[in-house]
């Protein structure tokens, strides 16, 4: 089934919406849960609430890009998983990924006060003007949360590229971040 046939059964108010989305979409969103959580238990759960969000969510909205609203809704749940772990001086893997950003970006920041939508929108349009390989492994990395050594897999490449794309892409985004006027 396709994306515009599913988001019509959500719209028909179906309940068939929610097995066809977990049949289409459901190790996607289970992967990108555990990669950022890291327990697979919590990560099922934050996709049983994706369910939950989507369910709410659509309708009223219609999402253009199926695969990436619910990709970011259950990023976002498991991001949220992430905050209350840290809280609790907990573990998880997703802190690792996102402490090699500390020095591009900082959480004191004016782009944080939308939302991290100004940031969102730097960062979309820096990624258009990079090479194909730095956007993917960048993508990988900062925001499906690969670690090294997978995204060194998938694209066929050795952990030392991997790592000084993902080096040399950093230091181009905080010198576009500041050569746009972003404070970071």
């Amino acid at each position: 089934m396709d994306d515009a046939q599913i988001i019509e059964l959500y719209f028909e108010r179906s309940e068939r919406a929610l097995s066809e989305t977990a049949a289409k979409y459901g190790r996607l969103c289970e992967s990108v849960a555990y990669r950022i959580i890291g327990i697979r238990e919590d990560a099922e759960e934050c996709v049983n609430d994706t369910y939950l969000n989507m369910w709410n969510t659509v309708p009223p909205k219609r999402p253009d890009n199926f695969r990436a609203f619910i990709c970011k809704i259950t990023r976002n749940l498991s991001l949220s998983r992430v905050k209350y772990y840290s809280a609790k001086k907990r573990g998880c893997g997703a802190l690792v990924s996102f402490s090699e950003l500390e020095g591009t970006l900082s959480d004191q920041a004016p782009f944080f006060e939308d939302g991290g939508e100004a940031l969102g929108r730097a960062m979309s349009d820096f990624l258009r003007t990079q090479s194909a390989d730095a956007r993917n492994v960048f993508m990988r990395r900062y925001w499906f949360l690969e670690s090294v050594e997978e995204i060194s897999r998938r694209y066929a490449f050795s952990q030392s590229k991997v790592k000084s794309l993902l080096f040399r892409t950093r230091e181009r985004f905080r010198k576009y971040l500041e050569k746009e006027g972003i404070e970071i």
